[in-house]
């Protein structure tokens, strides 16, 4: 591997079906222990119920208020600088609870493919 620089502002936003906004900050194959995505989710909105097969994900919430459900886990609330660990094949979601937008990295390894993301909906 190389050093390399990649700015946020070049990664696109799109809209998913799992009720959020993701930016791919850094998923390719030439860093394949890890992917890092943003993830924005509206106030009031609850993402859909999924897993990640054989992927690790840790939230990294940067901005707002959320309740994170995790299998095997009390929902919990969340404020800016908390991190969630999720293991590989465990059910997730999380809920917007504040008035503004909710913003979190999303940091999956081995790195995030679609391949890998069962919806539970």
């Amino acid at each position: 591997m190389k050093a390399v620089i990649k700015f946020a502002e070049h990664a696109e936003e799109i809209k998913t079906a799992e009720r959020c906004f993701i930016s791919e900050v850094s998923n390719d194959a030439n860093d394949s222990e890890v992917s890092i995505a943003s993830a924005r989710v509206a106030p009031g909105v609850t993402t859909a119920w999924h897993k990640l097969n054989g992927v690790t994900e840790r939230y990294l919430t940067i901005s707002g208020q959320a309740k994170v459900d995790i299998e095997g886990l009390e929902p919990t609330m969340l404020k800016p600088g908390d991190v969630v660990i999720i293991p590989p094949d465990v059910a997730q979601r999380i809920t917007n609870i504040g008035s503004s937008d909710l913003l979190f990295y999303c940091i999956c390894s081995p790195r995030f493919h679609s391949d890998c993301y069962h919806s539970l909906e």
